[in-house]
């Protein structure tokens, strides 16, 4: 976007302003919203007006019908103008001629937001005529909006068609999650560790097959951990564990094996009678876990085998938590796995967080500014390091 000329012109950026809203709609997480601001800044400092588009939640119901009440960007006007310390003026249409002539009085210095893209089939769906109507609005587009740059919808992609290629670019932080991605993806300083946790091996099958070309170690946790162990022969009690995908585990295994890659599974687990934070709760080895227990999160002697390869990492990627971190009890080898990073970090190596959970959790710890790079994209993310073209970056460098 440095290479666009904003004098006079108004920009049709799209952001991602998906954030957590309380049962009051106060929004409990503004990190994508601040991470949002330099690259409206930018537009307004150089001349220009900022028609700002996002969607917010999920707003269509079974029904077929929009829920507007619970996802109207109108929630995110007042923390929006406080952020940027003045009034942004609000629509609550998205195309049309009440938000055509909206955008064309906007004045230079002006921020106008739009309704839940969401709110209209054509969004979701990529329809064209939705993408030309949206962007009638402006002179140039700017994409800022990682976290959806893996969905091919009409305001992250297809609109960008609309636009000659000098009049369409990446926001600063677009910019940022593709370059940090790219640090760890093209001749990363070594060795290079993944963490990767979460419930199912399934979700992660992708990224982990790609990560055995890449890493030098992988640390699998989280609950997936259990299906390479019952696929080894172990035993798991009730874990969450993945029936139908025990061969591929071990096909997972030998490949590392293969590869040379480390491949680090927690030796022990804290394990629970229930799942939730009340429940009995004692450390058991990972492979014996007994009938009627089920394993919620990677024990002591996991956790320093893995702030030990984390510790003798110069790069380091980090997605999903390592136990059910919601709960209090279970939270402890999520926390320690995100301490070990930020202190790895501090002695120099470079470390990208990505992933909803993985976010919050360093979040929730303010260690967001202890790691290179937090990362606004979960799905997104996980895209790109499978090597997926994502669309929304596509759509600008076509």
């Amino acid at each position: 976007m440095k290479n666009i000329d904003f004098k006079g012109k108004k920009a049709l950026v799209r952001v991602d302003f998906n954030v957590p809203l309380d049962k009051n709609f106060n929004i409990t997480d503004d990190t994508r919203i601040r991470a949002a601001l330099p690259t409206i800044q930018y537009i307004l400092d150089n001349g220009g007006s900022a028609i700002l588009m996002s969607h917010l939640g999920r707003p269509q119901k079974k029904d077929g019908t929009i829920d507007r009440e619970n996802n109207t960007l109108q929630h995110i006007v007042p923390h929006l103008s406080e952020l940027l310390g003045q009034p942004v003026k609000f629509c609550d249409e998205t195309i049309g001629e009440k938000v055509e002539k909206m955008a064309s009085e906007l004045q230079p210095g002006e921020v106008l937001m739009l309704e839940n893209t969401r709110f209209y089939a054509g969004e979701e769906k990529g329809d064209e005529e939705f993408s030309r109507q949206l962007a009638k609005l402006g002179d140039v587009y700017v994409n800022d909006a990682f976290g959806t740059a893996h969905r091919a919808h009409a305001s992250t992609t297809i609109v960008a068609k609309f636009f000659p290629k000098d009049a369409r670019g990446f926001g600063f932080l677009m910019d940022a999650e593709v370059a940090n991605g790219n640090k760890v993806l093209n001749n990363p300083a070594r060795p290079l560790t993944a963490i990767l946790g979460g419930a199912k091996v399934s979700d992660k099958i992708l990224l982990i097959e790609k990560m055995m070309d890449l890493v030098d170690n992988l640390i699998i946790g989280g609950a997936m951990a259990y299906t390479f162990f019952k696929a080894q022969g172990g035993h798991t009690g009730k874990s969450l564990v993945e029936e139908d995908r025990l061969d591929m585990a071990l096909e997972l295994l030998k490949k590392a094996k293969e590869k040379g890659v480390t491949f680090l599974l927690p030796e022990d687990s804290v394990i629970a009678d229930n799942f939730a934070n009340d429940a009995n709760f004692k450390s058991a080895p990972s492979n014996e876990i007994p009938d009627g227990w089920m394993g919620l999160d990677i024990g002591e002697k996991a956790v320093t085998e893995f702030a030990k390869a984390i510790q003798h990492s110069k790069t380091i990627l980090w997605n999903g938590p390592m136990g059910v971190f919601e709960m209090s009890n279970f939270a402890n080898g999520t926390k320690s796995v995100a301490e070990a990073i930020a202190k790895a970090t501090k002695n120099g190596a470079f470390s990208l967080v990505g992933g909803g959970d993985s976010v919050a959790a360093v979040n929730d710890m303010n260690l967001a500014d202890d790691m290179s790079y937090v990362s606004t994209g979960g799905g997104a993310m996980l895209e790109f390091f499978e090597g997926k073209t994502l669309p929304g970056v596509a759509a600008i460098m076509e």
